[in-house]
């Protein structure tokens, strides 16, 4: 083995200790904080400080681009791509907007965790059950008509070759019957961070690029693959254009 190899292995079995702690530590903490605000706007402050705690014992440095695209006051669907774990604390650090994750549900069984997110008005997809989705987008939807935002991972799950995969539908029902515009997010560089195949984690920069807002008002059940192909054409395009940059 490689002495450059041993040092990541070092570093990654740190990593992975020091998230141990800070989900103890943070996800008490948002807990704590949720019996006092029924709104999950502070135990979404402690899930932020969370992610940046994680980010600062990696060595990962983040840039955010297009933030000025988009208005923190008003209500959004966010949708960025997914290619590694690193997606969520750097979402959650560097995203700086009030909104509430739609999450698959193998999360919420994370102990501690799960009930942090649930303190904090994370929202559980078990997709493998329809009743349940629909359910999870009922709810998100009443989080969108009391003015906040939602995100929501189009993909479903991690990319397992770097490529963006195939969307669900169920972001853009929820979008098409809210009339709320998606915000495409494309995240830069967590894939050489941690792959979903293997566990090394390396430092190293990422950048999230805020995209323009795309409105939904003209679109309809009938019509929301056309919304779908539209938004992961955009996510897509400027995924692949940042591969090419140096």
């Amino acid at each position: 083995m490689k002495v450059s190899d041993l040092i990541y292995y070092l570093c990654t079995a740190f990593i992975m200790m020091w998230v141990v702690v800070v989900i103890i530590v943070f996800g008490t903490a948002a807990i704590v904080v949720s019996f006092f605000d029924k709104k999950g706007i502070l135990p979404h402050i402690v899930a932020r400080l969370w992610g940046q705690s994680i980010l600062f014992a990696s060595r990962i440095h983040v840039t955010v681009k297009g933030f000025s695209n988009i208005d923190p006051d008003k209500p959004y669907i966010f949708m960025p791509n997914h290619m590694s774990n690193f997606d969520i604390p750097v979402i959650l650090a560097h995203l700086k907007v009030q909104f509430r994750w739609l999450a698959k549900s193998e999360l919420f069984r994370i102990p501690l965790f799960g009930f942090a997110m649930k303190r904090a008005g994370y929202i559980s997809i078990d997709r493998s059950n329809r009743k349940s989705a629909f359910e999870s987008l009922a709810r998100a939807a009443r989080i969108i008509r009391n003015g906040r935002s939602v995100l929501i991972f189009p993909e479903g799950t991690r990319s397992r070759d770097q490529s963006i995969k195939a969307f669900k539908k169920g972001g853009f029902v929820l979008a098409v019957e809210s009339g709320v515009p998606i915000v495409p997010v494309v995240i830069h560089g967590t894939w050489r961070i941690m792959s979903k195949n293997g566990l090394m984690i390396r430092p190293g920069n990422v950048t999230v690029e805020i995209l323009k807002p795309i409105e939904t008002t003209d679109y309809s059940r009938k019509t929301k693959d056309e919304l779908l192909e539209r938004v992961r054409g955009v996510i897509v395009e400027n995924f692949e254009k940042g591969m090419t940059e140096p």
